[in-house]
């Protein structure tokens, strides 16, 4: 049914493990335009929206499209087996294992089950966020650690001159401020100031996508979803989507 080959094993070994930290499991589709995988939390508080293109793979051969459900927690232990030098083999025939087959010192095989599992394809295309930020995700990185250190959710706001990271503990507060035209705010597009809480427990799982990109964009609105979008060009994108924390601030 298909056989990938991809030598710049990164790709993945950088964003499935830190999905597998978000998601328990999820529906892959694969077909002549690559690999993608759009799945809720179960707690319908996060999405991730993965697409790995086929122009990422050295080799990229798949009769039709073909869905099979995975469990994350089983692709992440075998990704961490991989080294970066190692070259990866996908095979799927007709049977309800998927083949992964690691091409370095030796060849090592896995072979993990297909699952049964159902998900909702969540309504990613309804949403209309008021602006977009890019930075360079090494500083949102930062504003996380920092935040982290004083409460459990972070404040993002933003108009079109500056972006603003804040927590506020009982009696501690932390703050990172970006005014446009640094170099760490790479972008910035707000028609209106905007300013919602989101959740620390998931934005310290989505950064750690941050080794795939040196920039990420950042879509939210007041009181609204925010998106995390890292991307390398002609290659992949692997976007979160979180939920709101209604603040009372």
């Amino acid at each position: 049914m298909f056989r990938l080959v991809l030598s710049d094993i990164d790709l993945l070994k950088n964003s499935l493990p830190v999905i597998a930290d978000i998601i328990d499991e999820g529906v892959f589709h694969f077909d002549h335009n690559g690999i993608s995988l759009l799945t809720p939390d179960r707690a319908m508080v996060s999405v991730v929206d993965l697409k790995v293109l086929s122009s990422a793979f050295d080799e990229y051969k798949v009769e039709g499209t073909v869905s099979l459900g995975l469990n994350m927690a089983n692709v992440a232990a075998v990704l961490k087996r991989a080294k970066s030098t190692d070259k990866l083999v996908l095979e799927y025939g007709k049977g309800d294992k998927l083949k992964f087959i690691l091409e370095g010192s030796g060849r090592r095989t896995f072979e993990i089950p297909i699952i049964e599992t159902k998900t909702e394809k969540p309504p990613v295309d309804q949403l209309a966020f008021e602006g977009k930020v890019e930075l360079d995700t090494g500083i949102m990185e930062e504003g996380i650690a920092d935040a982290d250190v004083i409460g459990d959710a972070v404040v993002l706001e933003a108009t079109e001159h500056d972006f603003k990271m804040r927590a506020k503990g009982d009696v501690s507060t932390a703050e990172l401020h970006l005014t446009k035209g640094e170099p760490s705010l790479r972008e910035i597009k707000v028609p209106k100031a905007m300013k919602s809480q989101y959740p620390l427990d998931y934005l310290k799982k989505m950064i750690k996508a941050g080794k795939l990109s040196k920039h990420l964009l950042l879509e939210f609105g007041t009181d609204y979803p925010v998106r995390l979008s890292f991307k390398s060009l002609d290659k992949m994108s692997l976007s979160f989507i979180l939920a709101p924390r209604v603040s009372e601030e």
